[in-house]
């Protein structure tokens, strides 16, 4: 990629110790699934894909995400779900907060607004744990109760490599604690 441009995104980061947890859940299920494990270091949650900007415009994504006031919320991962046909297994949460939606849908709105490209599907809370997954199996039985405290988002720079993703976290938010 030219030295100018940068693949970003924002997301959601785990801790450490969410990070570990949701790191045990992948090793469970690669176990009858095999595939491609995540990275410890490369699980999140994508709050908005804006794919590649110039450097000139970072400072724009800044502006937005600086500007945002929401409130800090807790997150419950307690669901394993299939995407047969893209062989991608993850974890989700059986209830989304509606903070996390409010969080997700007024980002993707002021970056439309300020004319970024972002992904016009559906937005899934979810935190994919395999790749490549042998999805012609049944669901591993994964006891999964993975608590999250969500206090901030981040953007970050993604760059692409033939063992996976490389992520670099530009920026980081917090979320009002009131």
């Amino acid at each position: 990629m030219p030295a100018d441009k940068h693949r970003v995104f924002f997301a959601l980061w785990p801790d450490d110790e969410v990070a570990r947890k949701f790191d045990e859940a992948g090793r469970l299920a690669h176990q009858s699934l095999g595939g491609r494990r995540m990275r410890r270091e490369t699980l999140h949650l994508t709050l908005a894909f804006i794919g590649d900007v110039s450097t000139e415009r970072l400072a724009e994504l800044r502006d937005i995400a600086g500007a945002m006031r929401l409130p800090a919320f807790d997150l419950l991962f307690d669901r394993r779900h299939f995407l047969a046909r893209r062989k991608i297994f993850w974890a989700a949460a059986s209830v989304v907060s509606p903070r996390l939606r409010e969080l997700a849908a007024v980002l993707n709105e002021q970056l439309k607004a300020a004319d970024f490209r972002t992904e016009d599907r559906p937005f899934a809370a979810h935190v994919t744990l395999l790749r490549h997954a042998r999805c012609d199996r049944e669901s591993p039985e994964v006891d999964l109760r993975i608590e999250w405290p969500v206090r901030d988002f981040v953007l970050v720079e993604s760059e692409l490599k033939p063992e996976g993703a490389s992520y670099r976290i530009l920026q980081r938010w917090q979320l009002d604690q009131t």
